[in-house]
């Protein structure tokens, strides 16, 4: 779900319609003080479940917020590493090496701000052949001198590569469908049961539940959305290292 907003509209007017909906069935059928009672067990059991599973996605959702906050400051430190590292290279090749990580850097920030799907096509083929180029000079030098040291910017390179990937994956990782799914279907069926077993149409009480649960799951959506959401990962950490590296 990449636009939370949408999300809680739909959830909001599909809940309140079969909220009424309940209701409708009500009127149509006579349902005695025994039944009510059960359907009463039944609608606290459902709720319960609605509860459990919403609680469950939350969890998942924030999860994956913190796991792209931690790729974010790891990606930080594996190019401030490497940057420094760039001094074990041959004068010339260390400056090639601090420019094209100065450029790769802004291009990571870009990353974690920008909103814009054409602009992203951009920032992932710039970043891949800025990847290119940094890995090429410290292949030539690895090639050339076989050294201990020249090993270490060669880790570190492959830190930087390594981390990008992880944070790529990390954005990738959503909550899936099937858990959306489930979650709609489960509220519906609540709404539903508290339309059906309320005593008289009450239009104000019959909001309660829609909105409750609207809620949750605009929460829940924006959490997990990475670019539409009001909740974002911002690249505080490659910001600080970007504006440390042109101090010097």
């Amino acid at each position: 779900m990449n636009n939370p907003l949408p999300v809680f509209v739909v959830t909001m007017l599909v809940l309140w319609l079969s909220t009424h909906l309940g209701d409708f069935l009500r009127t149509k059928s006579s349902l005695e003080d025994d039944g009510r009672k059960d359907l009463s067990v039944v609608l606290a059991a459902t709720l319960t479940l609605l509860g459990l599973i919403i609680g469950f996605t939350f969890s998942m959702a924030v999860s994956r917020y913190d796991q792209r906050k931690n790729y974010e400051e790891a990606e930080a430190n594996a190019i401030g590493t490497e940057y420094i590292r760039a001094d074990l290279l041959p004068p010339d090749d260390a400056k090639k090496e601090r420019e094209l990580l100065r450029k790769y850097l802004d291009q990571r920030i870009l990353f974690y701000t920008t909103r814009n799907a054409d602009q992203l096509v951009q920032i992932d083929s710039q970043t891949t052949q800025l990847q290119g180029q940094m890995w090429s000079v410290v292949q030539t030098n690895a090639l050339t001198h076989q050294t201990p040291i020249v090993a270490l910017t060669v880790v570190g390179m492959n830190d930087v590569l390594n981390s990008e990937g992880y944070t790529q994956a990390a954005w990738w990782n959503r909550i899936p469908v099937a858990a959306w799914a489930l979650m709609m279907v489960i509220a519906i069926g609540c709404t539903l049961l508290a339309g059906y077993s309320a005593h008289r149409k009450r239009s104000l009480l019959f909001l309660v539940l829609p909105v409750a649960v609207s809620i949750s799951f605009f929460l829940i959506a924006d959490i997990d959305s990475t670019r539409g959401g009001v909740i974002r990962v911002l690249p505080q950490n490659l910001e600080r290292l970007s504006i440390a590296l042109r101090a010097q």
